[in-house]
């Protein structure tokens, strides 16, 4: 059967959608703290762990009379009076890409009682937009968890504007949870930028407990590379092989990339079996190459497989690309899309 193209999706999603859908994504569907396996040699991983379950407790007592409990658990793991985490609304997963955090932050989610969200910066960004601000608390703030992955730091006008969300909502008694991409101006640093993250949500920075997660990225500890490319005849092979596959020219998906508001990506490869992708080259442009990292993200939360032709997709940001601002925002995509690449390998219909 001949695949389906993604240049001819066009999703929409509507408000009431984009509430019920703040969950944690399919990948991130089953996981838990028991199912995170720390690294050996990093024991800031499984002391994350242990701190998220504090936080997860003191989320879930919070609303139910039995708050004092998850308090003395919060203070032992934090610091005890006038330790830097002890009874804080918000927690903040700092680390590199590939260690875990967004594991950490779904297993939180999942450990809590509702109501509560899960969405990334994009995402609750894209709700304020589509609901309005007063909406947007309104809806949120009765919640007991609101927790965001990827808080973006690029757009100051986007992060102020979630910076007031989290304010009312954390004076209603919602408790936040947080990752973070790094600052455009942080070059190659080996951790995400904490204090840049405090510095820029200004008066929030008080209300957060921030926990370090190291180690290097896991996707790639003793696995192989990425499988070569593929040629054009064994990529069209592979994607009719594959009921539910899409095959699309890599150039007409990034520019239907630019047609699709980013908080849509997720449900344009929703039900995709595998995509292949015809033409694979280094990008050309910055703003072409940040959308292809969000939808990498997508593609990685919903662990689509991912098939190409041409460069391999190691090869897909440019030196220049990845000596500039957004460095660990393009290694992060090219670890996941590695990682989906490696996944592919199993797929019927590949050349052996």
């Amino acid at each position: 059967m001949p695949a389906g193209k993604l240049t001819d999706r066009q999703p929409e999603i509507s408000p009431d959608e984009l509430v019920a859908e703040l969950t944690p994504p399919p990948r991130f569907g089953d996981v838990r703290f028991d199912t995170y396996v720390p690294n050996p040699d990093e024991p800031s991983q499984a002391a994350a762990v242990e701190s998220g379950r504090a936080f997860a407790a003191a989320v879930g007592g919070a609303g139910s009379g039995g708050a004092s409990a998850p308090a003395r658990l919060l203070k032992k793991v934090f610091g005890g009076r006038g330790g830097a985490g002890a009874g804080k609304p918000g927690l903040y997963l700092d680390g590199g890409f590939g260690v875990g955090k967004t594991h950490l932050l779904a297993s939180l989610w999942h450990e809590v009682p509702g109501p509560k969200a899960f969405g990334t910066f994009v995402e609750v960004t894209n709700l304020v937009g589509a609901l309005g601000f007063r909406e947007a608390v309104a809806r949120l703030s009765g919640h007991r968890l609101l927790a965001i992955d990827e808080f973006e730091l690029d757009d100051p006008g986007d992060t102020m504007l979630v910076t007031r969300l989290l304010a009312e909502l954390t004076d209603a008694g919602v408790h936040v949870a947080a990752t973070s991409n790094t600052l455009p101006d942080k070059l190659g640093e080996g951790r995400f930028a904490a204090e840049d993250f405090l510095r820029e949500i200004q008066a929030l920075s008080a209300r957060f407990a921030v926990v370090r997660v190291d180690g290097p990225d896991y996707r790639h500890r003793g696995l192989p590379d990425a499988p070569d490319p593929l040629g054009d005849a064994d990529l069209a092979a592979s994607a009719e092989a594959v009921p539910g596959s899409t095959l699309d020219d890599f150039d007409a998906l990034c520019a239907h990339l630019a047609r699709v508001h980013p908080s849509k990506y997720g449900k344009l490869v929703d039900g995709v079996a595998a995509v292949h992708l015809r033409g694979v080259a280094p990008l050309s442009g910055q703003d072409v190459a940040l959308r292809v990292v969000a939808f990498a993200d997508r593609l990685y939360d919903r662990a689509v497989p991912v098939v190409v032709s041409g460069a391999p997709v190691s090869e897909l940001f440019t030196e220049e690309m990845l000596r500039g601002g957004y460095r660990k925002k393009y290694l992060r995509a090219i670890s996941r899309l590695v990682a989906l690449s490696r996944d592919a390998a199993s797929l019927p219909g590949r050349p052996g």
